[in-house]
């Protein structure tokens, strides 16, 4: 709460590492299991409700509208009462609106509920990026950043264990117990994050982490220092910028992680266990892709380490062509683990340092709007399309043409600089 101070000894732990193991925990609870779960309960989800392909697809759709819903108005929000009480609360919408679906008996019930799933998650996760940045200098958001978004890859890990135990275990009606369970897992974080969470490091008495070392070494960058809230006509333009590319991440990544595990189990005959054993490949490797992205974006500058990391996506799409041995299909959760959550990090950490960390939560909503949209489409026109034609296919063939897009788009963005500051 603000007024809330606590005095640390010269000796105590930085609340900076709190606040980043309680940004973990969001993670896990807002998308690990929030968005991330819905791929490994779709299957049997499809056979209990009798959806086809596009049914499916307007599911992961309707999340996606509710996160780009709550993009519009989160930076408001969090600036009103705060980015902890925006985040609690956000993980609480997340927990009800999923525990609510183990009752539904129809598109037209999961629809809305999901929808509310995604509401939440965009409260919870935009302010938790933007919160990290101004809990670090410079120089370390990006590892900071990547860090944190391993929660994501844990709440992967989780599901793809537990989902396929209870789909086994209750004869049809596992998949209405693992939105329970997940729900409730969720709440859980939310109580967490309400007693963990501080809104700046002035709340505890302290510096941003690794301030100390910054002033020492005369190395405190102009992205560390207080800016003016007022916004600037080349920012937004800038903003703009990121967004575009960074919606095509959200279109791409959205339609693998949406219908991989359909794929498997309704075209390549993978049972349910089998596929979420791949699932869970993909959660473990994703652990390393967001610390691996905001190490590499951190040394090599922001923009070159999104042209790798787009190209790595391509990669990904295209060994998962169903044609291909399946070794490339190995290659290709690899390939895709090893990226999963290695842009947002580096987004975050770009946008920080673009308008600093007092605007750093509002600037990083505007750019996820266009994140919403890619999020939005993806998955519907990918399900719609592999039912007109049999196959996601010419879905993942889309995906792979549009993250080789994006990593020559942020390679020229590069190459004729984009006035980010110097990194300290």
């Amino acid at each position: 709460m603000k007024g809330t101070h606590y005095t640390p000894s010269p000796a105590s732990l930085h609340y900076g590492w709190i606040i980043l193991g309680a940004g973990v925990g969001v993670m896990f609870a807002c998308l690990g299991l929030g968005r991330f779960a819905l791929g490994m309960l779709l299957p049997a989800m499809g056979e209990g409700l009798d959806l086809d392909y596009g049914q499916m697809g307007l599911i992961s759709t309707a999340n996606f509208i509710g996160y780009m819903a709550s993009v519009v108005f989160v930076g408001r929000i969090s600036n009103k009462f705060g980015p902890r009480a925006t985040i609690s609360t956000g993980l609480g919408i997340v927990g009800v609106s999923m525990a609510l679906i183990w009752g539904a008996d129809s598109l037209a019930t999961i629809l809305p509920l999901y929808f509310l799933t995604g509401t939440g998650s965009g409260l919870a996760n935009i302010p938790m990026m933007g919160l990290v940045a101004g809990w670090f200098v410079q120089r370390w958001r990006g590892r900071a950043a990547g860090f944190m978004l391993v929660g994501n890859g844990l709440g992967i890990i989780f599901t793809g264990f537990i989902v396929p135990f209870l789909i086994a275990e209750m004869a049809g009606q596992g998949w209405r117990l693992a939105w329970l369970i997940l729900g409730g897992v969720v709440l859980s974080m939310a109580v967490l994050a309400a007693i963990t969470l501080r809104n700046s490091p002035a709340q505890v008495d302290q510096q941003p982490m690794g301030a100390d070392q910054a002033k020492t070494a005369g190395t405190v960058s102009s992205a560390d220092r207080v800016r003016s809230p007022a916004p600037r006509r080349k920012e937004l333009h800038k903003l703009i910028q990121l967004g575009l590319v960074y919606s095509l991440f959200g279109a791409t990544y959205a339609v693998y992680a949406t219908f991989i595990v359909t794929s498997l189990v309704n075209e390549r005959g993978f049972s349910t266990q089998a596929a979420g054993q791949f699932w869970s490949i993909v959660g473990l490797i994703s652990l390393i892709s967001g610390p691996y992205a905001g190490y590499i974006s951190d040394r090599l500058g922001r923009f070159p380490a999104l042209a790798i990391i787009f190209a790595q996506f391509s990669v990904a799409h295209l060994l998962a062509l169903k044609g291909l041995p399946e070794a490339c299909l190995y290659l290709s959760i690899l390939a895709f683990g090893l990226s999963l959550w290695g842009i947002p990090s580096v987004m975050a950490a770009t946008v920080g340092d673009l308008v600093g960390p007092a605007r750093a939560s509002a600037s990083f909503g505007f750019v996820t709007i266009f994140f919403g949209v890619g999020q939005v489409t993806g998955p519907a026109l990918a399900g719609f399309l592999a039912e007109s034609t049999g196959l996601f296919d010419t879905a993942f063939l889309i995906c792979a043409a549009l993250t080789t897009i994006a990593a020559v788009v942020s390679m020229r963005l590069s190459r004729k600089g984009f006035g980010l500051h110097n990194r300290s």
